[in-house]
């Protein structure tokens, strides 16, 4: 009875943890505010596009999201030969839509407005979206450092 236990024990301990936590095979990262509203931006950069998401087009654009990194813009005036024509940087983003010339992008929590013509944020509202829950379904990241959001799922 005693070794069962024992056995019982160990694989609690193994699953949940010291902490009383289950082990996640996702580590979060964290941004702090400050520094998340500063954080959308436009690069002129042929960035590599590594973990794709949603697509959009618009005109003559594709606009294709980079899972928790922000949104790569292509030129498809020719589709047999897309251009890339850069990438908008925007931490936690994993959704896109496209009004006019608004692309209207989530940077983790907060929505943000920004303006294809002037390639700028122009509008920013905070605490619109939960924070994600990792891919797979866990959310136990301990102790979260004060004043800091969730902005990406990294596998460990």
């Amino acid at each position: 009875m005693k070794l069962k236990f024992l056995f019982v024990s160990i694989m609690l301990l193994s699953l949940y943890g010291a902490s009383g936590y289950h082990y996640d095979e996702y580590q979060p990262v964290f941004m702090d505010r400050e520094n998340l509203e500063k954080s959308v931006f436009y690069l002129e950069t042929d960035r590599e596009l590594n973990n794709p998401g949603k697509i959009y087009c618009l005109g003559n654009y594709i606009f294709v999201n980079e899972k928790y990194k922000g949104v790569h813009v292509y030129n498809n005036t020719n589709p047999e030969n897309p251009v890339k024509q850069g990438f908008i940087f925007a931490p936690g983003c994993i959704d896109m839509a496209v009004k006019d010339s608004i692309l209207y992008l989530d940077n983790s929590v907060d929505l943000v407005a920004f303006d294809l013509a002037t390639r700028q944020p122009v509008k920013r509202i905070i605490n619109v979206f939960p924070e994600p829950l990792s891919p797979s379904g866990d959310h136990h990241w301990g102790n979260r450092p004060a004043n800091h959001i969730l902005i990406e799922w990294r596998k460990r």
